[in-house]
């Protein structure tokens, strides 16, 4: 039986493998970041998010079919719940993709700056736009809604929005600042709580009702987000990639189907690709759904089927 189609619990090198390289990867990244910034909290920071998603992973990993989601889920609400309430309501950072602008302008190396620059600019070269499938704490609650795959994918123009929207949030801070700058103020004591209120306020509902709208659950990732505008240069060149076995793959199209980012897989299986689409979030529904374990992710340079 394929490992998609389990019924049982799986504990062994394959399900373990992964998760560890993960854990790794992160457990370096802490350490290294601890010792050049003299602060212990990149230790904390980066072991927990790392556990957090090494724990999910493993779970995806090792449950039977009809547990996998869960696995993605709890790793979503585990590092987006701590990114949300612990460093932005309670810690005071503004988490928002504004507040990271407006960190660079001040000249701020706060734990925001570390944040963007680690999982959203550096990490997709590592982990494609994984940020988005297994941490994002937009779309952690966005994939609580019922329209788990969209029944007519969003036109491509609109995806244009995105770069517009990033554009609107650079323009926006350059103007915060000359206006501040211009009655010689500074923002105000609490700004980022404010900020990281109202914007995602704004974000969930723009989200939800944009879901209901196109029965789509992912419809503002395709659309409004700014962040995969970041990630894509290097989520292309990502060496965690997914691929479609084109002697186990039996051309069901279940993979596409059920697909949240309306990647078309077989394409890429076709040409003997990995699947080097940067609207890819690593979320690995195709692998849970794939009725002969034809889908699995790999490490490695360059696109081509290993």
């Amino acid at each position: 039986m394929s490992k998609s189609n389990r019924e049982s619990w799986a504990i062994n090198k394959k399900t373990l493998m992964l998760p560890i390289i993960m854990l790794l990867v992160f457990s370096t990244i802490a350490i290294v970041l601890s010792i050049l910034l003299s602060n212990g909290f990149y230790l904390f920071n980066f072991l927990y998010i790392g556990g957090s998603v090494s724990i999910g992973m493993f779970l995806f990993l090792a449950m039977p079919k009809k547990l996998k989601p869960l696995g993605r889920k709890i790793s979503q609400l585990l590092v987006g719940l701590y990114m949300l309430v612990f460093l932005g309501f309670i810690q005071g950072e503004n988490m928002q993709i504004e507040g990271f602008w407006v960190y660079i302008a001040s000249g701020v190396f706060a734990g925001a700056t570390i944040h963007y620059l680690v999982a959203k600019v550096a990490g997709p070269l590592f982990f494609s736009r994984g940020w988005c499938g297994w941490a994002c704490w937009t779309a952690m609650v966005l994939d609580f809604l019922p329209y788990k795959e969209s029944k007519k994918a969003p036109s491509k123009k609109l995806g244009a929005i995105r770069y517009v929207h990033l554009f609107l949030t650079i323009a926006f801070v350059v103007v915060v600042y000359f206006v501040l700058s211009a009655k010689n103020q500074t923002l105000k004591p609490g700004w980022e709580l404010y900020w990281l209120i109202i914007g995602n306020a704004l974000y969930y509902l723009v989200g939800i009702v944009l879901a209901i709208i196109l029965k789509d659950n992912r419809a503002f990732c395709k659309i409004i987000c700014p962040i995969p505008v970041l990630m894509k240069p290097a989520a292309r060149l990502s060496l965690l990639k997914i691929q479609v076995d084109p002697i186990k793959c039996i051309d069901c199209k279940k993979c596409e189907q059920k697909c949240p980012m309306d990647i078309k897989l077989l394409e890429y299986k076709n040409i003997g690709k990995r699947v080097c689409s940067t609207e890819c979030i690593l979320c690995n529904t195709c692998y849970s759904v794939c009725p002969t374990g034809a889908i699995k992710m790999n490490v490695g340079i360059g696109d081509k089927i290993r």
